[in-house]
């Protein structure tokens, strides 16, 4: 299973933004420091803002803030309301036919993984994503390292 681009590119809004609580975010500066596009981040900005994630301010001297505080923000739902659909295979989509139905456990089998990773997600919010506390150290185990962002190198054309 691969998450989408824009759950991704969702992930790394919110910490960005939730590293920096005390001011409006920009676009321009959470495209240039993840070195991805404005556009991309536009559509996700205001898909996390209808969601009610983001709150967002117009105009100039606008931005973005958290809607929630971090630890109110779920990752399972944030995922399921930046994803399209899960159908990991394509006889979990309702309007396929299916030669093996009635034969195949498949289906139920991908589907207790996907309910596994998304019950996975939900034990974590925004919160354990961000600078680690004596709580979200335990739960993250030794590991948990406060965010640096880095811009991804450039692939040169050859």
């Amino acid at each position: 299973m691969r998450l989408t681009t824009m759950s991704d590119y969702a992930m790394r809004l919110l910490m960005y933004v939730g590293q920096h609580p005390e001011r409006l975010c920009t676009i321009s500066e959470v495209a240039n420091a993840y070195d991805i596009s404005e556009s991309h981040l536009m559509k996700i900005t205001h898909q996390l803002g209808l969601a009610g994630w983001l709150e967002t301010v117009r105009g100039k001297g606008g931005g973005m803030r958290l809607a929630a505080a971090p630890a109110e923000i779920n990752l399972g739902a944030v995922v399921r309301s930046i994803e399209s659909d899960f159908f990991l295979v394509d006889c979990l989509a309702s309007d396929t036919g299916c030669l093996l139905t009635g034969n195949c456990q498949l289906t139920s089998i991908i589907s207790g993984a996907l309910q596994n990773f998304m019950q996975y997600l939900d034990r974590y919010t925004l919160a354990d994503l961000l600078a680690p506390s004596a709580e979200g150290a335990s739960r993250l185990g030794p590991v948990a390292q406060p965010l640096t962002f880095h811009k991804r190198p450039s692939v040169m054309a050859s």
